[in-house]
């Protein structure tokens, strides 16, 4: 356990929650902020939510994605909708929430997924983890779709650098870590139906081996980690450099970015 202090993930994802979420007649809708497509993944049809339950130092979203003020409300069905019609228009075959964090609001993230999917597209769920290592009933209940790509985007890769970068308590790192072997325990296929990402802009290298170990004890074929380096994003600069990260040790330019994310 870390002598390190700070806010619990978990009661952010409640007072989030009640700022992003509402429900309607038995429906849970969301704020989103916008629908877009972007050649991520090699193409692939994108909606930024509004609301996380992290307050990452680096976020290329801080602009909007703590602000309710900037999103509009869509139920699942509606939201899907839109996804799909980006996908068929645009000739995609995957689908993802992004911005903010998807697993906020859970009954709408589940009934977005099974409307996707039953299109026959791929959903892709890009998300830091959190509550899927605390609840595992919610691990499993994901797990039991067809269809899905579950991407756990670790911040940082330990929970020394976790606490750093986000500002929360650094033990809660280890329910990403919780989040990748309760899904693969319910029988998504590690290194293909789940795997990580993790941002080492800042990490040294004898943490990445160590991130990787606990990785391997999970599961060999969850090594192939997605590096994440930061984007030098004017903005994701102004706000690097008022945190006290400026300069990151591993950058990369916005050059050869997907101009939706510019």
């Amino acid at each position: 356990m870390s002598s390190l202090i700070g806010y619990d993930p978990l009661e952010r994802s409640r007072r989030v929650y009640n700022l992003v979420a509402r429900n309607l007649d038995g429906i849970e809708e969301r704020l989103y902020y916008r629908f877009r497509g972007g050649r991520w993944y090699g193409g692939i049809a994108a909606a930024d939510v509004i609301g996380c339950n992290l307050s990452c130092r680096f976020c290329w979203a801080w602009y909007f994605k703590d602000d309710p003020r900037k999103g509009k409300w869509y139920t699942p069905y509606r939201a899907a909708d839109k996804l799909l019609s980006i996908a068929d228009r645009r000739g995609y075959r995957l689908v993802r929430l992004t911005g903010g964090e998807p697993t906020i609001t859970r009954k709408h993230l589940i009934e977005l997924i099974e409307e996707v999917t039953s299109q026959r597209k791929i959903f892709v769920l890009e998300t830091n983890g959190i509550l899927l290592g605390a609840y595992r009933d919610y691990a499993e209940e994901l797990a039991k779709m067809k269809r899905l790509v579950v991407r756990v985007s670790f911040k940082g890769v330990t929970p020394e650098e976790f606490h750093r970068l986000t500002g929360a308590n650094p033990d809660a790192w280890y329910l990403q870590l919780k989040a990748i072997e309760n899904l693969v325990d319910y029988g998504l296929r590690p290194g293909e139906e789940v795997y990580a990402a993790a941002m080492i802009g800042w990490s040294k290298e004898e943490d990445i081996k160590w991130f990787i170990s606990q990785l391997r004890n999970i599961h060999p074929a969850l090594i192939d980690v997605d590096w994440e380096y930061v984007i030098l994003y004017k903005h994701v600069i102004k706000i690097l450099k008022k945190t006290g990260l400026w300069p990151p040790i591993r950058a990369v330019s916005p050059e050869g970015v997907p101009e939706d994310m510019i």
